[in-house]
């Protein structure tokens, strides 16, 4: 029996599939792996990796808070930002990574500082992840908002 999986942000959908195999997200006290027939849950999400598995692929995004919907049949993945491996540009994370980190060496205020941060850690992720997909190859599609019309 295969997961009916939803990914979504504010701004649209980023994922669907109805024929997953498992999922592991970023859970706010740990990863969480989910198997069809999972016990109901509704827990809150950290920064991490969302791996997605259906059959020998796997698709990855990179999570930035959020909260999920876990049922026996089914998992709904509200996200605050996710980035799909496909879509994560190494260049701009890398400058981004770079950017912040100069930031915060120079000492900035500590309303920036957080922000400063939040960059880092989200360069950070999004460059974990494309070099676990470079590595490792993924074959799993992107529900794009043209083709949900």
């Amino acid at each position: 029996m295969p997961i009916h999986v939803e990914l979504v942000t504010q701004e649209r959908k980023v994922f669907e599939d109805t024929e997953v195999d498992s999922i592991s997200l970023p859970g706010i006290e740990g990863e969480m792996g989910i198997r069809p027939g999972h016990v109901s849950v509704l827990t809150t999400l950290g920064f991490g990796e969302l791996v997605i598995r259906k059959g020998n692929a796997e698709e990855r995004f990179a999570i930035y808070g959020g909260v999920v919907d876990v049922r026996p049949d089914k998992v709904v993945v509200l996200a605050d930002l996710a980035d799909s491996s496909f879509a994560i540009d190494e260049e701009k994370a890398r400058a981004a990574r770079e950017r912040a980190q100069q930031l915060m060496q120079e000492g900035v205020p500590d309303e920036d500082n957080r922000e400063a941060v939040l960059q880092l850690r989200r360069a950070e992720l999004q460059l974990k992840v494309s070099n676990k997909v470079r590595n490792r190859g993924s074959m799993m599609r992107i529900v794009d908002q043209d083709d949900r019309e």
